[in-house]
């Protein structure tokens, strides 16, 4: 594992207006875009994990295909890939709410509508479930199952449409726009993924607006960060014996760590070296999976050194 390349931090002084997310280092520029760029940072349960090779730049490459396969459904924030690990961007200003467009009853964090569902809770983010469903059911329709959008390490919380409204965090406006977006993101994505011999099981979307107040997606779309993947062909044995469907998801790592403590509580046990480096793995073959292309492996030992040479326009 020593002799792979990590980018754990994305530190460049030069650059303007830095702001640390979990995964992500962003920097506003006077012209009014923003570069972002993808660490090899993983994060769940509300923290970071550990940092995972390559992972950043599967990432970025992997949404960028997503990007380029929906542009016709909704605007996106793209302007330039400069270095693999990074996107230049319009600046948004990000909705407050989080859309999560789910198609199966599945997930381990606290906000899941399986964990939910197991707690014994049928109505949940406006939306109401029957008994007798079991664990990663195929949800009759996909739904929206919203969450306010948590910045500075803050924790997200679910969220109905007429809390949305009620508490003015979207106008009825916006909520239809991205609902619509999100639905038609996620159609795309199911289709797409169908054919790549994966299920689209659930995903994330965030989207800002411009100085105008159009809706742009941003952030990422599709990835292995921001989904849930199970291959297809696992699915129904899977389900019938009660199991979870293979995956390449972060569950890979959510379920060492749920098996070992009680990750919103404890401290987390270390993450052993071959997991890292199995999750690596994971996240590349996720990337030939679901983009049908190779992924070329930077084995630069000095990465940020790179994004650094590539970025030096910006300074």
């Amino acid at each position: 594992m020593a002799s792979l390349p990590v980018l754990d931090d994305a530190f460049i002084p030069e650059l303007p207006n830095r702001y640390k997310g979990k995964v992500r280092e962003n920097y506003d520029l006077p012209d009014g875009s923003r570069i972002i760029i993808a660490t090899d940072r993983i994060s769940a349960f509300d923290r970071i994990l550990a940092a995972i090779p390559f992972k950043g730049a599967v990432l970025t490459q992997t949404a960028r295909h997503w990007f380029e396969k929906t542009g016709d459904i909704c605007p996106n924030h793209v302007i330039a890939y400069p270095h693999p690990n990074v996107v230049i961007g319009k600046r948004l200003d990000i909705l407050p709410v989080e859309i999560v467009v789910r198609g199966y009853l599945a997930g381990t964090t606290s906000t899941s509508i399986l964990t939910k569902y197991k707690a014994g809770e049928r109505s949940m983010y406006g939306v109401t479930l029957p008994d007798g469903m079991r664990d990663n059911e195929k949800l009759p329709e996909a739904i929206i199952t919203p969450t306010s959008k948590a910045f500075d390490g803050g924790h997200d919380e679910p969220l109905s449409p007429a809390e949305i409204l009620d508490q003015k965090l979207l106008t009825s406006e916006q909520w239809e726009t991205v609902s619509r977006h999100a639905l038609g993101l996620f159609k795309r994505g199911q289709e797409l993924s169908a054919k790549n011999g994966l299920i689209l099981a659930d995903t994330k979307y965030e989207f800002g607006t411009d100085e105008q107040g159009n809706i742009i997606l941003a952030d990422e779309i599709h990835t292995p960060d921001s989904s849930r993947f199970w291959i297809a062909e696992s699915y129904d044995s899977a389900f019938t014996s009660g199991k979870r469907p293979r995956s390449f998801d972060k569950d890979f790592i959510r379920s060492w760590v749920v098996e070992r403590c009680d990750p919103y509580k404890d401290d987390i046990p270390e993450i052993p070296a071959e997991l890292i480096e199995q999750t690596s793995d994971v996240y590349i073959q996720a990337y030939k999976m679901i983009t049908g292309k190779r992924f070329a492996r930077d084995m630069n030992p000095e990465p940020l050194k790179a994004i650094r040479e590539a970025l030096k326009v910006y300074f």
